[in-house]
């Protein structure tokens, strides 16, 4: 099976749309949805 890893710059305007107030629940779980796809840091 394929992984599926969120871009950079997807992550951001997800994040972005879960901080604004005036996103709706769908939004939000949509940019929840794709931040949960989003490759984890690894600290060294």
């Amino acid at each position: 099976m394929a992984k599926k890893v969120t871009s950079k710059a997807v992550a951001s305007k997800a994040s972005a749309a879960l901080r604004d107030g005036r996103s709706s629940s769908r939004t939000k779980s949509i940019a929840a949805s794709a931040l949960s796809q989003r490759e984890k840091k690894t600290k060294k």
